[in-house]
């Protein structure tokens, strides 16, 4: 999954980032309002953290922006401000979620995580396919309940396909979603993931779906 954070302080910037990464996010992060809404605009993005008070644009400037467009990501705007009425501005220009700083770190992670669920249509941080399970608020995956080692990005792709379960996923999605934007991508390392998560969860869990691309299925869905 990929997060844009835009936000002008560079301390809590820095720890978003970092602590976004450490959950299993591939993160770009913008310090200003005009970086942010084009990010937001050429990129495709999981989730955006959006403070109001940026310099250049501000961000109910760049939600409205945003949603004329058509960008349907979820937004969750952070500001300094408590007043109802700056609430009711972001929500009215197309927010998802509010928090007024300063706030804990493992709310807006909590908040963030229900606001991907339900864009993907999910209830739960467990995700289940079979005896296969992915755990996106520990970023964590278990086969028949034993714990799988999985690397950052292999863990991102899994949690964006088991997201997409049963979907077929382009390599050029897989890589728009699981790289940031400084990362050297490549979709032909999408291959080489992939191959290193049917070693571990199973040869037969991730379809490939000639010159389209893959497709996370239950096993025992064929059987029947």
């Amino acid at each position: 999954m990929r997060i844009l954070v835009v936000e002008d302080d560079q301390d809590l910037s820095r720890q978003l980032h970092q602590a976004l990464k450490d959950t299993g996010y591939a993160v770009d992060v913008a310090a200003d309002g005009e970086e942010g809404h084009f990010l937001g605009d050429t990129e495709p993005y999981d989730a955006v953290i959006l403070d109001l008070g940026l310099p250049l644009i501000d961000g109910v400037s760049i939600l409205q922006k945003w949603r004329a467009d058509g960008k349907t990501f979820p937004v969750i705007i952070l500001t300094a401000r408590d007043q109802w009425s700056e609430k009711v501005a972001g929500f009215d220009a197309g927010a998802d979620d509010y928090l007024t700083k300063p706030f804990h770190t493992e709310e807006l992670l909590a908040r963030l995580r229900a606001l991907i669920r339900r864009a993907s249509g999910h209830t739960t941080d467990m995700i289940e396919l079979g005896d296969l399970t992915v755990d996106n608020r520990s970023a964590r995956a278990f086969v028949s309940g034993a714990p799988i080692k999985l690397t950052s990005h292999e863990f991102r792709l899994l949690s964006y396909m088991a997201s997409h379960q049963g979907r077929v996923i382009s390599r050029t999605e897989l890589v728009e979603h699981i790289y940031d934007q400084d990362f050297d991508r490549d979709s032909n390392t999408i291959e080489v993931f992939v191959g290193r998560l049917r070693r571990k969860i199973g040869t037969d869990r991730i379809e490939t779906v000639r010159g389209l691309g893959y497709r996370l299925v239950d096993p025992e869905d064929s059987k029947a």
